[in-house]
């Protein structure tokens, strides 16, 4: 799968699947600085964050999974809401830990597997000042954040996982989540693909109250006609 950089240097062409290529990805979303905080998200063209099944798998393809791992690699943590990760049955990022936002510590159905040899925050529950932790176990961390109006702010969040030398974070949603980042204006870059399909959407990917003032840092393109955008907050 080629990808063809856009900006800022037009013309350049690699094999996402490569070593090379993957090299080049990582140098391309390199942070800036070690306290960056990430948008990651896929979207179809009518602004659904799913595809038919329900979930991403049907809107994303190889280059997008390239992607998405150079940008995990490097994160100290990965942000997603607990609906997300049942609905995508989400699996143990390789390198960074996995913070999942939750009110009840409630994952049934989830894929999830901490190695019984690895740290104990593979996993952090991040749960509601007060909230009944789930049963304890091996790899899991519960982290408590106080509430504001009855729910975990954004900023509440943010600041427990640098408290613990969580520095660059990527949040992969859902949206409204997401949403809660970027009205907060936490995040420093937006990541997002733009998938060359047409799906019914009951909302968009990312539900703004009030623009947001970006500009691009970088633009991909691959031969499925699939962008890739990297916006950062002015």
């Amino acid at each position: 799968m080629w990808l063809t950089e856009v900006l800022p240097t037009a013309g350049e062409r690699v094999d996402a699947a490569s070593p090379e290529g993957r090299r080049w990805i990582a140098d391309r979303y390199a942070p800036p600085r070690e306290d960056w905080v990430r948008l990651n998200m896929i979207t179809s063209l009518t602004g659904s964050a799913v595809g038919p099944d329900g979930t991403s798998n049907t809107l994303t393809n190889r280059a997008d999974r390239a992607i998405l791992g150079v940008i995990r690699a490097s994160a100290d943590a990965i942000i997603v809401g607990a609906q997300t990760v049942r609905a995508e049955g989400y699996l143990l990022p390789r390198r960074s830990r996995l913070a999942i936002i939750t009110g009840s510590g409630d994952l049934a159905g989830h894929r999830l597997d901490p190695d019984p040899d690895g740290p104990d925050d593979q996993v952090l529950f991040v749960m509601p000042e007060g909230a009944d932790a789930p049963p304890v176990q091996r790899g899991i961390t519960v982290v408590h954040v106080p509430t504001h109006g009855g729910r975990m702010p954004a900023t509440g969040i943010l600041s427990a996982l640098t408290e613990r030398g969580l520095r660059h974070i990527v949040c992969e949603g859902g949206p409204m989540l997401a949403a809660q980042f970027a009205a907060d204006d936490l995040i420093d870059e937006y990541c997002v693909t733009a998938a060359p399909h047409l799906v019914p959407t009951a909302g968009p990917f990312l539900p703004l109250r009030r623009p947001i003032d970006t500009s691009p840092a970088g633009v991909l393109i691959d031969d499925d006609g699939f962008s890739y955008l990297r916006l950062r907050r002015r």
